[in-house]
């Protein structure tokens, strides 16, 4: 076959253009610090580079999700500890008011005292975290207690009675199958009466859970300080003397419910360490995959700009000769 000069142009360009190409690609990679920039440059880098961003997408929504987990409990166990403040000034105020020496006055002042530890009561038990009832159950915008400590949920109009059951667990996904009921149901902690006239609580049965409370209900609890307070002001010394017991089942009860808490808080510190680490291994394999070699990529850089300027130079060899250069 005859070579003419159109096919050694042709040629020339046909190269000079891979060569540019290449050394456009690895100046990408300088200016971008990443092995590639479209899918058609590595399609199985890229693709595992999105299962990978995907995880740890995934890792950081985990965590976010522990650390509003822990807030969430962080707020429960404050209310917690503000009923145990209450319990405690409520137990010597009642051992106070059981000495035979206090007159009716004395007593009735202690009734005050109590009934506001009582109102303490109630409104720690309407606490809210991030504008959500934290003992409401599902029910997280309408409060727990009313002004007199009974359920009310915030009942209205069209749903006069509103039932809470044991099944309203508020849970938090805390990993790839992984979820943790953050929230105290109110029975838990407050229990609930299911006669007017209550029995008195027995050890064996420190709270009454029920399976459900509803608007209306008059919790375990309150009624306790309900029954003192009445004593106190009618002089009830042997009612005032039975109050200490039914005290301190609800406080060992809150003290339980305390534990709990402090056992799922034990475990989202070391669900988040978990976290942190898989987070960190997931970045460093996506880098991995991702960045490219700088000290590689320049010594190519610099090759390619060689190989470049070697065949601008062969060019300006093939094309130089003119008409002129046969007619001498």
């Amino acid at each position: 076959m005859r070579i003419t000069n159109s096919i050694m142009l042709n040629s020339m360009m046909r190269n000079m253009s891979k060569n540019l190409n290449r050394m456009s690609k690895t100046e990408q990679m300088l200016a971008t610090g990443k092995k590639f920039s479209l899918p058609s440059d590595d399609p199985i880098g890229v693709s595992r580079s999105l299962r990978l961003n995907t995880d740890v997408a995934n890792m950081e929504q985990y965590k976010r999700n522990v650390e509003d987990a822990q807030s969430w409990l962080d707020t429960t166990e404050m209310a917690m500890n503000n009923m145990v403040d209450v319990f405690q000034r409520t137990r010597e105020l009642t051992v106070q008011a059981a000495n035979e020496t206090n007159s009716i006055d004395e007593r009735k002042a202690i009734a005050l005292e109590i009934e506001q530890l009582k109102g303490q009561i109630i409104s720690t038990g309407n606490t809210t975290y991030a504008g959500s009832y934290i003992f409401s159950g599902f029910k997280t915008n309408k409060a727990l207690f009313d002004d007199t400590g009974k359920y009310s949920f915030d009942p209205d109009i069209a749903n006069p009675v509103i039932t809470l059951t044991n099944a309203e667990e508020i849970k938090f996904n805390i990993g790839i199958g992984d979820s943790m009921a953050v929230n105290i149901l109110p029975q838990k902690i407050f229990g609930r009466l299911e006669t007017v006239v209550p029995p008195l609580v027995s050890a064996d049965s420190p709270v009454n859970n029920a399976a459900s409370v509803k608007t209306g209900d008059v919790p375990q609890m309150i009624q306790v300080f309900d029954d003192l307070i009445k004593d106190l002001k009618d002089g009830n010394t042997d009612g005032i003397s039975n109050a200490l017991g039914r005290l301190d089942i609800h406080f060992n009860n809150i003290n339980a419910v305390r534990a709990e808490i402090g056992v799922k808080t034990n475990r989202l510190e070391l669900t988040l360490n978990r976290i942190e680490g898989d987070t960190l291994n997931l970045k460093e394999l996506l880098s991995k995959n991702e960045d490219a070699d700088m000290t590689e990529v320049i010594m190519n850089l610099k090759m390619q700009e060689s190989v470049y300027q070697a065949s601008l130079s062969g060019g300006a060899r093939i094309i130089q000769p003119t008409l002129m250069d046969f007619l001498r």
